[in-house]
C-alpha cells in the first residue's frame, strides 16, 4: 500500500484518470472522504466512492480518451497539492451535452489531505468554464 501523500495522488490521477481503472477509486479513497468542489449526480458534494464513481463515469463518458498531466505536485506532510492540465475529445452525452467530437483541453488544482494510504478529503478547483467554452 503507498503512504506517502505524493505517491498516492500521484497514483490516483495515473490510475483513476488516465487509465479509468475505476477499482483503483475504492483502493485509494476513504470511505468517508469528500471531494470539495465536485458534485454526484444529485447535486451534493461528493463523498466516498460511490459518490465520486457517479463524477468519475460522466467525465470519463464525456471524454473516454482523458488525459491529465500533473504540471506541478508539492507535498507537505499529510497534503499534496497539485497543479494539472486536462485534456480530452467529446466523445458522450453525460455531461448534458451532445457530443461535439471536439478536443478540449483546461487547467485544475487539487489538495488533498490523506491518511494511511487514502485520499480522505480533496479540495478541487478546475476551468471548467473554459471546456464548457471549448465545447460550443
Amino acid at each position: 500500500m503507498l503512504q506517502d501523500p505524493e505517491s498516492v495522488l500521484r497514483a490516483w490521477y495515473e490510475q483513476v484518470w488516465n487509465q479509468g481503472r475505476e477499482a483503483a477509486i475504492d483502493e485509494l479513497l476513504a470511505d468517508d472522504a469528500k471531494a470539495h468542489g465536485l458534485v454526484d449526480a444529485e447535486g451534493n458534494t461528493a463523498r466516498g466512492p460511490a459518490s465520486f464513481k457517479q463524477v468519475f463515469h460522466t467525465f470519463r463518458t464525456a471524454f473516454p480518451d482523458l488525459c491529465i498531466t500533473l504540471d506541478e505536485v508539492v507535498a507537505q506532510r499529510d497534503i499534496c497539492a497539485v497543479r494539472c492540465t486536462v485534456r480530452g475529445t467529446h466523445l458522450g452525452d453525460s455531461l448534458g451535452i451532445p457530443a461535439t467530437g471536439k478536443k478540449v483541453e483546461f487547467t485544475g488544482m487539487n489538495f488533498a489531505r490523506i491518511s494511511e494510504g487514502k485520499i480522505v478529503e480533496g479540495w478541487n478547483n478546475f476551468d471548467f468554464a473554459t471546456m464548457q467554452a471549448q465545447l460550443q
